[in-house]
């Protein structure tokens, strides 16, 4: 029999991002409207949650190979001097800012988009990491650090006896 995959209640990318989800209904709300005919629903109040230094939260995987603790983080369209990598306090911090333009113009258009963001994530480092061996490589918007990890200790395994445990005694009852 297969094991039972179980559902997350509140998936990950929230998580990083609660206000993607409210990004995602309204762009789910807007595209249903869309979809019948009516004038797109807007939220104004909404729209200020947007400002010109929003949060961002690339996607980041966190793992462990070799005796290494990598972190991979995705950057697209940034370069290597939009990001810092420091270790610091027991962890490793990355930050960065992203700012992108693109203008486009025609006869009967022109169209400019701005994207801006900035970000910071931190991983908890066990103690004892030589912060002189980390490494970091940027390749085609993704940045990798690797943090060699401390040796660990042999963990010490004891086998425990099973005892047989005392049953009490069967008390008869007797008639009075």
């Amino acid at each position: 029999m297969a094991p039972r995959k179980e559902r997350e209640l509140v998936p990950s990318r929230f998580i990083r991002d609660p206000f993607g989800a409210m990004r995602e209904m309204r762009s789910e709300l807007d595209r249903m409207f869309d979809d019948f005919g009516w004038p797109s629903f807007r939220w104004p109040w909404f729209e200020r949650l947007r400002t010109a230094e929003e949060a961002w939260f690339p996607e980041t995987d966190v793992f462990e190979k070799d005796n290494r603790l990598f972190a991979k983080i995705d950057l697209p369209g940034m370069k290597k001097e939009d990001v810092k990598v420091e270790v610091t306090d027991g962890q490793l911090a990355i930050s960065g800012e992203r700012k992108r333009e693109a203008e486009e113009k025609g006869e009967q258009f022109y169209r400019c988009e701005r994207e801006y963001g900035s970000f910071y994530r931190a991983v908890p480092l066990p103690e004892g990491v030589k912060t002189e061996d980390v490494k970091a490589t940027f390749t085609d918007g993704v940045l990798e650090v690797s943090v060699p990890l401390p040796a660990r200790p042999e963990a010490k395994v004891r086998k425990v006896e099973i005892q047989e445990a005392a049953r009490p005694a069967k008390v008869e009852k007797t008639a009075a």
